[in-house]
């Protein structure tokens, strides 16, 4: 069989020394070729996984690796070609040196031997700053090195980097013309043409939320200093390139299916789900392992440790690969929810996979801040870094390997692991045994260790866990509510009865806590007081228009009267709900950002709309203000930013100066400030700067349902400036707000509604104080709040507890950036505060409270 052959325009970038500038100018021309119109492949000589995220970012497609360490010689040309399926042009960035490798194996795994074996040529990238006609030199001394089994390598072209100015680089190329070698492009010293470094190397592009405006200002950059046409003139001179490109499914069917003794083979028509680690924290992981493990038959779903506070639906397996979770472990810990339901899903068997991050994950702390707890095993930050290609041999039949089985393996960090392997009585025994030492942690269903394998090298690995998850219970068998594992150990007391997790968290509302159960409301945030008499009128009166379409233009001039606006600056909507979905639908938005935690409604309404929304977080610390911090992580590329104001749940009140720092040229700034009539005076809101510039690229949200007691009524508006409020107006449904909406807009918006308003917000007001000093007297943590509910942190468990004796509150664990140790609970009258108070404290009393448990958890006379 004559093997198939592929025209495959390519190059390698390579460079004389690690530091030369590779990283940047491979990641700037994969960029700026792509911003020509052509699709653009990027690939990695070596483990590093940092790198292929940069060029993921600037290629619009997933960074390869190319490793012969890793998966041979003869996998190299197939990845390559799987890889760049569908490009015109693939860039292959090297590792270190030209000629660096493995030490004392003449060059294995080097970028040469991968130039080699692809029979690309080579763009040399070479740091001038420091020399002048000696960079020729050094040039030639790499084309002529007599390389032995790499004697294919051709340097078609050099990039001189740091040039000083115009007469250094002519002197440079000056010497450079003797050889035949054509200057392709120099680039002057300039601080913006790097990307930032750490510990381990380059900050991952995940973690950094203007990574793809640096990979745009080195796009722009590179094609002003690169000729373009020549270097794709260099890359065209490859010839092609032999051979088929890597299957994922042909090699997953190639393997022999071993189901274990005693359990049925798989049902090939179910696709059971594997839960992948992604997110800040967890950005490092082969693009070929999610490809083997969908031809393997499952779902690969990704979830963010930091954010997410359950596992995906489905989750019947768990890949954690490796990251920096000692830069995240702060938000990593906060999320209790999701730690207990891994802590539980480990226990129950449910096949998991950890490398080197997963594993510090898994310990039970990471320089002393809490973590999973399903390895009995501590981690820390070390001095030392630990770099290494070790050789593995399995000794013991696990969830990947079978005794005797070798691989490969990549292992690169600063950490340490506190025992390094389990105590013999563990129930476990060593994932890995590398030069007689025993390391990691692993069984029938876990296998944990420092060491990165890449599947596509050995597929096998993949197909034994995917076999794996067939067979693993569903998740209904071992995952429980947040409330029940949260619990701190050794209470003593049963699990309080009370509704399931939500399935959908970010669809959950306060009124589901207290439908049909006759519970003391404090879940929702409707003022607790009848409807002004004036409103009532309004509202009987608009039924008689009821036999006509609603017309919401009174309403509307109503309104901006009140505020002091023109009418077309003012859309009337159906509650601050349909506003949301109207500004998801009003554009194709390329990154909007949600700042939580708060209200869900508009990250949903994203969601819905087709969007992933990315997440910046008020911290706890801060007191869940909008700081410096927070402004400076949302990415200033981000075309749609949401916040509110004063915010749900937290009831802070963030100073408008702050929300006024959000705003940028083409970007829509969006401000819920549904509750803002809740404060005497309305002291921070956007409305208050009148029709001046201030509401250019701003859009503020109101709603009436709250603050008037009539959710059912749903009456809301937006303002902003014409053209968004009329491009709003355009993807609006017809007649959307009803006529007796319109009539409570109207009759809110007059001159004895603001002063009513303001009586009813000092109302709130005195019943918040009751509140918060109860709580302040119970020693319960809580924010200050500005509004008609307040974030307390009594604890896990309360919410569920307060259900089991007739008070609800408000669940938190609902809310990105929260766990289920908070609560809101809404501003009531003292009556019902009160008893909200009495409660607590039975709860909060270590002798009463077992007592009560018993009691209510008994089951009644005639019961199972």
């Amino acid at each position: 069989m004559v093997n198939p052959s592929t025209a495959l325009p390519r190059l390698v970038v390579s460079a004389p020394a690690s530091g030369q500038g590779k990283t940047t100018v491979a990641t700037g021309l994969m960029a700026a070729l792509r911003a020509t119109g052509r699709a653009v492949s990027g690939h990695k000589v070596g483990p590093d996984y940092i790198d292929p995220g940069f060029h993921a970012v600037a290629c619009g497609r997933p960074g390869r690796n190319l490793d012969v360490r890793l998966v041979g010689e003869e996998l190299i040309v197939p990845l390559l070609l799987h890889g760049a399926a569908g490009a015109e042009i693939a860039v292959i960035e090297g590792v270190m040196g030209l000629y660096d490798g493995k030490v004392g194996a003449d060059g294995l795994a080097s970028t040469a031997q991968v130039a080699a074996l692809t029979d690309s040529p080579v763009l040399l990238v070479v740091d001038a700053s420091a020399a002048s006609r000696s960079v020729a030199a050094v040039v030639h001394g790499l084309a002529t090195f007599p390389a032995g089994t790499h004697e294919r390598v051709r340097i078609g072209g050099v990039v001189l980097n740091k040039v000083g100015s115009a007469r250094h680089r002519d002197e440079v190329c000056g010497a450079m013309e003797r050889l035949g070698i054509p200057v392709l492009g120099s680039l002057p010293h300039d601080a913006d043409l790097r990307l930032p470094g750490r510990h381990l190397g380059l900050v991952p592009a995940a973690e950094r939320a203007e990574s793809a405006a640096v990979v745009d200002v080195l796009a722009e950059r590179l094609a002003e200093h690169l000729d373009l046409d020549a270097i794709l003139a260099l890359a065209g001179t490859a010839p092609e390139l032999s051979g088929a490109p890597w299957d994922p499914r042909e090699q997953v069917e190639q393997i022999e299916q071993v189901v274990p003794v005693g359990r049925v083979a798989p049902d090939r028509r179910e696709r059971p789900v594997v839960a992948v680690a992604g997110g800040r924290a967890f950005t490092f992981r082969y693009a070929e392992t999610d490809e083997l493990l969908r031809a393997a038959g499952c779902d690969v779903v990704p979830f963010d440790p930091a954010l997410d506070r359950a596992l995906p639906a489905g989750t019947r397996g768990i890949y954690l690969g490796g990251g920096f979770p000692e830069m995240h472990a702060a938000d990593l810990a906060q999320n209790h929810s999701l730690l207990a339901e891994l802590r539980a899903a480990v226990a129950a068997g449910v096949p998991t996979v950890a490398e080197c991050a997963g594993l510090l994950y898994l310990c039970r702390s990471l320089d002393g801040v809490p973590m999973v707890g399903a390895i009995d095993a501590d981690a820390a930050m070390s001095e030392r870094l630990t770099l290494s290609y070790p050789v593995l041999t399995a000794d013991h039949d696990t969830l990947l390997t079978r005794a005797g089985d070798r691989v490969t393996a990549h292992e690169f960090h600063r950490t340490r692991i506190s025992p390094a392997h389990p105590s013999p009585d563990s129930g476990l025994v060593p994932a890995w045994c590398s030069d007689g030492r025993p390391a990691g942690f692993a069984g029938p269903t876990l296998h944990a260790s420092y060491l990165h394998v890449h599947w596509a090298g050995h597929p096998r690995l993949a197909r034994r866990f995917a076999e794996a998850v067939h067979l693993a219970p569903p998740r209904a068998a071992w995952c429980r509510p947040a409330a029940y594992d949260a619990r701190p150990a050794g209470s003593g007391t049963a699990p309080p009865a009370g509704t399931p997790r939500p399935s959908d968290p970010l669809r959950h509302h306060g009124d589901l806590e207290v439908r049909d159960r006759g519970l003391v409301d404090l879940a929702v945030n409707v003022y607790a007081g009848p409807r002004p008499s004036w409103l009532d009128e309004a509202l009987h009166a608009a039924l008689d228009r009821a036999q006509l379409y609603p017309d919401p233009a009174e309403a509307e001039r109503a309104i901006a009267a009140g505020h002091g606006l023109a009418p077309d600056r003012v859309l009337a909507t159906a509650g601050a709900a349909e506003a949301f979905t109207l500004l998801a639908r009003l554009r194709r938005w390329r990154r909007p950002v949600v700042i939580h935690p708060q209200f869900t409604e508009p990250h949903a309404a994203l969601v819905a709309a087709g969007h992933t929304p990315e997440v910046t977080y008020c911290r706890a610390a801060d007191g869940f203000r909008v700081t410096e911090e927070v402004l400076a992580q949302v990415a200033a590329d981000a075309d749609l930013v949401l916040v509110g104001n004063p915010t749900n749940p937290t009831g802070v009140l963030h100073p408008r100066t702050a929300l006024e720092a959000l705003r940028r040229p083409g970007r829509l700034v969006v401000v819920d400030e549904a509750f803002m009539d809740t404060i005497p005076g309305e002291p921070e809101s956007l409305l208050r700067s009148g029709p001046g510039e201030l509401l250019d690229g701003v859009v503020v949200l109101r709603s009436l349902t709250k603050h008037w007691s009539i959710p059912g009524i749903r009456a809301g508006y937006l303002v902003g400036d014409p053209g968004t409020v009329a491009d709003l107006r355009a993807v609006q449904t017809p007649w959307s707000v009803s006529t007796p909406a319109l009539a409570a807009l109207r009759a809110c918006a007059g001159d004895r509604a603001r002063s009513e308003s303001t009586e009813r917000a000092v109302r709130l007001g005195s019943w918040r104080d009751h509140l918060t000093d109860g709580l302040t007297e119970r020693g319960i943590e809580q924010v200050p709040s500005a509004t008609s509910f307040v974030l307390a942190r009594p604890g896990a468990g309360v919410h569920e507890r307060l259900r089991a004796r007739g008070v609800a509150v408000r669940r938190a664990d609902t809310f990105p950036g929260l766990d289920d140790r908070w609560v809101r609970i809404a501003v009531r009258p003292p009556e019902p505060t009160d008893r909200l108070l009495t409660v607590l404290d039975t709860i909060l009393d270590p002798v009463i409270d077992p007592v009560i448990d018993t009691v209510i958890d008994r089951p009644a006379e005639g019961e199972s």
